[in-house]
């Protein structure tokens, strides 16, 4: 079968993707930026991908017309708090518009749980979402999943952070909301075991695991699985408001996400029992092995997929926009060093952030993080999603990746920390192997170059330590150490 997935740089769909490849299909990934997804099509005959954008469609129709189903996993809840709900629905409806000129005869939506009387404002849009869906010209078929237990999964890395960093946790009253958690494995398993089945056309269904839970069982059961002392003291003087700047402040969630998600677990998230697990010969699998299974990936980084690698989670969205470094009106920190390995300087250049750290002075930089949290900005928690491989639109702690090329030995980032301006870091080695190393800050207003300005006696040690690390490595960590060895 030929199957067009949108979202394919979600977090579902880079997980589907793989699956239905296994599984011998043609896979149509549809991106707003070809950029940002690893998959690469010259290595795949089955795999192609094309750039749309749901919400700012172009004037010819990219989807082909010889697809046989499609995906639907577009969602943007973590981009704000008050019109996210009148984007999904235009993005659902102009998914219908186009994919009504295709042979496409099922379409197969990942939604959520909505079986509460009161739904939040993000379970109300899942719902209009698939009654929209419902309209178009392909059979719909609708699954419904609550809390997605996996590793990189916004839920998952909440309530990991939550449980990791603090001990002792006075709560509000919506830890005691149920509902019932399902492993990302087992998602994938619904999403491919409906495909092209027509028993399943213009149906809808609840899916999760086995466990129902209130959010406080949640946290219980993982800290049990981490071995880690837990206290939690509920309290109900906790508003929807103070609960949010909690998340946030706690988590590396961003405050737009934590405020939806908050005004979502206020509703018990409970999936109606039906027969479609045991149809498919799914045997959902139990928090707590979820759990072992998310960290399994974990520990041979092997993390496929980061909620936070989406673009609605950025400020940017359009990555274009900032490819191009400005050159007036700008102040700038430009450093080279000769490099004799520049395959090791390149390979330094990739493991930048998140554990590794920025080589030279790490705590300023996560004092600085620490700052920009305070002041509502992203900090430096989000970390990075793989150690390895960079794909323009990862988030790198308060970096966001807007060029990553290799081949070309150049990387570049845009700064989402608060400041006022605009900042760049770019690096790049040349092919006479010269490492350069740019901060570009483009300044607004008096503020923005007093800000400079307080800032270069840092800069000066910071980008200057950075430059060496990367540029000489363990070669400057060895030529240190024989000094120390000299003088003592």
């Amino acid at each position: 079968m030929k199957i067009l997935v949108t979202g394919a740089n979600g977090y579902i769909g880079m997980r589907l993707i793989p699956t239905l490849l296994e599984a011998g299909h043609h896979v149509v990934c549809a991106v707003r930026d070809e950029r940002r997804i690893p998959f690469d099509q010259t290595e795949n005959d089955k795999l192609d991908i094309i750039e749309i954008d749901f919400l700012r469609p172009g004037p010819i129709n990219p989807i082909p017309a010889d697809i046989d189903a499609a995906y639907y996993l577009i969602h943007s809840m973590t981009g704000d708090t008050e019109n996210f709900d009148e984007r999904e629905a235009s993005a659902a409806h102009e998914f219908n518009h186009l994919i009504k000129h295709s042979n496409c005869k099922q379409v197969i939506y990942l939604s959520g749980i909505v079986n509460d009387k009161t739904l939040s404002k993000h379970l109300k849009s899942r719902k209009t979402v698939e009654e929209i869906l419902g309209t178009g010209t392909a059979a719909l078929t609708a699954l419904r999943a609550g809390i997605v237990v996996g590793s990189g999964s916004a839920s998952f890395e909440i309530i990991r952070d939550l449980c990791e960093k603090l001990p002792v946790m006075v709560t509000p009253r919506w830890v005691n909301s149920k509902c019932q958690p399902i492993a990302i494995r087992d998602v994938i398993s619904f999403l491919s075991g409906v495909l092209g089945k027509e028993k399943y056309y213009n149906q809808g269904y609840d899916i999760g695991g086995p466990d129902v839970l209130t959010y406080k069982e949640m946290m219980q059961e993982y800290a049990s699985v981490r071995k880690l002392n837990l206290y939690i003291v509920g309290t109900p003087f906790m508003s929807p408001r103070l609960s949010s700047r909690w998340l946030y402040l706690v988590t590396r969630t961003s405050y737009k996400l934590a405020v939806n998600l908050v005004d979502s677990m206020k509703v018990d998230v409970v999936a109606q029992p039906n027969s479609l697990a045991q149809e498919l010969g799914i045997d959902p699998l139990p928090y707590r092995v979820a759990i072992e299974k998310a960290f399994e990936k974990i520990e041979q980084n092997l993390v496929a997929s980061h909620w936070k690698d989406a673009l609605y989670q950025s400020e940017i969205q359009d990555i274009d926009r900032f490819i191009e470094t400005p050159r007036y009106g700008c102040v700038k920190d430009e450093q080279k060093r000769k490099v004799a390995l520049p395959d090791n300087a390149l390979e330094r250049i990739w493991d930048i952030g998140g554990n590794t750290g920025w080589y030279y002075a790490t705590w300023l930089w996560k004092v600085r993080g620490f700052i920009d949290k305070l002041v509502g900005g992203v900090g430096t928690r989000r970390g990075r999603t793989n150690n390895a491989t960079i794909t323009a639109g990862d988030a790198i702690d308060f970096w966001r990746v807007v060029y990553a090329n290799k081949k070309e030995r150049k990387l570049l980032l845009y700064a989402e920390m608060k400041v006022p301006g605009e900042a760049w870091l770019e690096f790049r080695i040349d092919s006479g192997n010269w490492l350069y190393q740019t901060a570009t800050f483009r300044p607004r207003g008096l503020w923005g170059r007093l800000y400079w300005w307080a800032m270069l006696p840092f800069h000066y040690f910071i980008f200057s330590g950075m430059i060496n690390r990367i540029a000489y490595g363990r070669q400057l960590e060895d030529r240190s150490a024989v000094i120390k060895k000299v003088l003592q």
